[in-house]
């Protein structure tokens, strides 16, 4: 029964297809406070970054409004390009501030998930309208700690902000005493300087949030191991299949290494781990095959069936590892291995007359 139950708790990490499954689905690990926060500050770096400039055009185009409002009519043909003007500069002013933004957005989006497509999020699916799984949203620890963080959240850039405020009050105080174009300016400095340092705090937060995400989506994706063991069978093969195969491939190499063995010229080894038998027939081939090999116990059976059949076993380590590693059964030696295998046979031939002289 407890062996049962560890089977079924969700201990191990998922699978490579678990989480490809997840990501086609449209489950992925992102933190949305984390990319409105990069945008956040993103913003205010541009916003420091084109302040000046931004308030130097501001004041060219007030100027030339006063200057000329007073030579415009009242007809609407005047008022229509005065508007259109005034948007044209609005709209030249902020539109590399708009593209960063929405590069940014997209970068941040990308960092954290990558290209995705997932056409089955935006498919209508019935479980979304089930109000009880709803409301087992609506109760659940995410809800709990989407709302903790959303206090965090207030309560950490609301005293930041009231910190940087305070810290600049002598400054608006005495904002009676600059012309409008620099209490401007101040006003807009405060702002970018609270902006930025409850950004910057918020940034902290979402990091955190970022590193919860990845860690809840990872235990959310946990299988057990049935579901790992069952996984394996579809991406690898069931064990029993690959066991049967191995034996059956084991089966037809010793069928082959039983009759071939007993013809070959010469079985070449390693002399331990690797054997190989070569036949040549000196009037009916251009060069010796390799008529079987093995490694293993494989290389065991081959030197014994060869010893049965009186069959020469020769020591050429170099040789054999080539003959194994590069020649497949049926083919013939290459081109580079004629000079060694020549002196191999040599020595065969002489060892064969020689007994042929003593008998």
């Amino acid at each position: 029964m407890a062996y049962r139950d560890s089977a079924q708790q969700k201990t191990e990490a998922p699978t490579p297809r678990r989480l490809q499954e997840a990501r086609r689905k449209g489950q992925v690990a992102k933190s949305r406070d984390f990319s409105a926060a990069v945008v956040l500050m993103v913003a205010v770096l541009l916003g420091f970054l084109m302040l000046n400039t931004a308030l130097k055009d501001a004041e060219r185009s007030l100027h030339w409004y006063f200057s000329n409002s007073f030579r415009f009519g009242l007809d609407e043909q005047h008022l229509w390009r005065v508007i259109f003007n005034f948007l044209g500069s609005v709209a030249i002013l902020f539109l590399p501030y708009i593209i960063l933004l929405l590069g940014s957005a997209l970068a941040v989006h990308l960092f954290q998930t990558g290209f995705i497509f997932a056409p089955d999020v935006i498919s209508p699916s019935l479980e979304r309208l089930n109000p009880i799984n709803g409301l087992r949203r609506i109760f659940s620890l995410r809800s709990l700690v989407e709302l903790t963080k959303s206090l965090l959240k207030v309560i950490l850039v609301a005293v930041v902000s009231f910190s940087v405020v305070k810290s600049y009050l002598p400054v608006l105080l005495l904002l009676f005493n600059h012309v409008p174009g620099t209490a401007f300016s101040i006003v807009a400095k405060v702002f970018l300087n609270v902006f930025a340092a409850a950004g910057g705090a918020y940034l902290v937060l979402s990091l955190a949030d970022l590193f919860y995400q990845r860690w809840e989506y990872m235990r959310g994706l946990r299988m057990t191991r049935q579901e790992v063991k069952e996984e394996l069978k579809h991406t690898e093969g069931d064990p029993l299949i690959k066991s049967w195969q191995r034996r059956r491939q084991r089966q037809i190499a010793m069928n082959l290494i039983r009759t071939e063995v007993p013809r070959a010229t010469v079985v070449v080894t390693n002399p331990i781990h690797l054997a190989v038998a070569l036949r040549y027939e000196e009037n009916e081939m251009e060069a010796p095959v390799v008529t079987a090999k093995g490694a293993g116990d494989l290389a065991w059976q081959i030197r014994k069936i060869a010893a049965e059949n009186d069959v020469p076993v020769i020591t050429n380590p170099e040789v054999a590892r080539v003959l194994y590693y590069q020649v497949e059964v049926g083919q013939q030696i290459p081109v580079e291995l004629y000079q060694a295998v020549a002196e191999i046979l040599a020595f065969v031939y002489r060892l064969q007359g020689s007994k042929r002289r003593v008998v």
